[in-house]
């Protein structure tokens, strides 16, 4: 679905990224791990259209779409997730996922006035759609709370409804479960297994914590010092020396998710 081509990005000098190359296929749900610095948020932004790569391509079921803003890529089914939630704190759960579907007719003043019954059949339709998401998520509870005052768990399950109001195909899920305790890590990591398999989206996924990465992600991608290094299963990536010797000179933990579950295991509880 997404094949990134020989990618490139350079600031005042400095290259963050060096010629990755990779594909996300359509389906999967594709990990993209590193050490902090790798360069794994800055080929999310380049595939999001936040900037434009300095060489290289990227293609979107065979689409070029290349420095494509992100408000294109969104009406092309492709949308992104951050590590910190951007919710519309002072509305309500339920009001942060009725704004997302884009061209209604009640954001026209002209048909607000003189088109009411197309605005209210709409405005229905939507409600549904929020409703089945409120279920779908396990979020009913709080659809009435701002969403200011949720959880960072809860927010993020409420970045994963928003994406769901867009019927979106491609997600690019950045560090879902930073920030979550561990009974709500076990709901999101559910949810994105459920709305792979049951709903087709595809998603690639950045994260730090290995065991979700395990649980969720085949085949995964290595990022070091702005290159790709590796790719395949976590049972495979665990026992690469230059995986390992990246985390260990990166300063993180070098665990490499060896006590985590296996991918194939990421249904149990």
């Amino acid at each position: 679905m997404i094949q990134i081509d020989n990618v490139s990005k350079t600031f005042g000098g400095i290259q963050a990224v060096r010629g990755v190359s990779l594909e996300v296929a359509e389906g999967s749900i594709t990990g993209l791990i590193g050490p902090n610095g790798a360069g794994k948020s800055t080929l999310f932004n380049m595939v999001a259209g936040l900037f434009p790569p300095s060489e290289g391509r990227v293609l979107l079921d065979g689409r070029d779409i290349t420095g494509l803003p992100p408000h294109k890529l969104f009406h092309l089914g492709l949308v992104r997730t951050f590590q910190i939630p951007h919710e519309f704190s002072r509305m309500t759960v339920r009001e942060n996922l009725m704004v997302v579907p884009p061209g209604q007719s009640g954001e026209n003043l002209f048909n607000a006035w003189l088109r009411w019954g197309r605005v209210k059949q709409e405005d229905s339709a939507v409600l549904d759609k929020v409703d089945d998401v409120l279920d779908f998520l396990e979020i009913t509870h709080v659809a009435d709370e701002l969403a200011g005052n949720l959880s960072g768990g809860q927010k993020k399950l409420l970045d994963l409804g928003r994406t769901m109001m867009t019927d979106a195909r491609m997600v690019l899920l950045d560090e879902p479960g930073a920030g979550v305790n561990r009974t709500l890590l076990g709901k999101i990591r559910e949810a994105i297994q459920r709305l792979n398999r049951e709903r087709g989206y595809t998603f690639c996924v950045i994260e730090h914590d290995m065991d979700l990465i395990s649980a969720l992600c085949d085949p995964v991608h290595v990022m070091a010092n702005g290159e790709l290094i590796a790719s395949g299963a976590m049972t495979e990536l665990r026992r690469n020396e230059q995986v390992r010797e990246a985390y260990l000179g990166g300063g993180m933990s070098g665990q490499m998710g060896e006590n985590a579950r296996p991918s194939n295991q990421g249904d149990a509880s």
